[in-house]
């Protein structure tokens, strides 16, 4: 899979997602403003709760149109050996064991997983512990990633 196409599966997967988060609101309005959720009392706060997750599906809606924005305005960059690691690289890392990880630099989306027929390719961002230590990196450079005290360290064996 070439990096045009890594795109527009990410984009594929963001209006997949688009769509189920902008159905989620709206039943969820529609729940809120159905007659049955009119509160019997002053403690029941069912319409109340119902809004509450309305508002925060239409928020991660929201959120998914600006990163679909920011994809469809991508523009993916060429890499070799020698250049430093940057939005919209693809990284191939392994680890000390010779196990490999496929990871796309984007600017939204991480935690994102690709299939691809080798396996998955996972979006980060430079946001990222990992997009963080990245950044600036070139082939052959070592990295540190890791929480909690669980660090690992990986190569950098290809960037394209």
């Amino acid at each position: 899979m070439n990096k045009q196409q890594l795109v527009q599966a990410i984009i594929a997967a963001l209006e997949a997602d688009l769509a189920l988060f902008f159905a989620a609101a709206k039943a969820a309005h529609e729940a809120a403003t159905h007659e049955e959720c009119a509160p019997d009392n002053k403690y029941d706060t069912t319409a109340l709760e119902a809004s509450y997750i309305a508002q925060g599906q239409a928020n991660r809606a929201q959120e998914i149109r600006v990163a679909l924005e920011g994809y469809r305005n991508l523009v993916l960059q060429r890499f070799d050996d020698e250049s430093p690691i940057r939005l919209s690289a693809l990284v191939t890392l392994e680890d000390g064991e010779g196990n490999q990880r496929r990871l796309f630099l984007g600017p939204y989306g991480g935690g994102m997983k690709i299939p691809v027929t080798d396996g998955e390719i996972v979006v980060i961002t430079p946001g990222s512990p990992l997009g963080r230590s990245l950044l600036g990196s070139q082939v052959g450079d070592e990295l540190q990633a890791g929480e909690y005290g669980l660090a690992a360290t990986f190569t950098v064996v290809d960037v394209v």
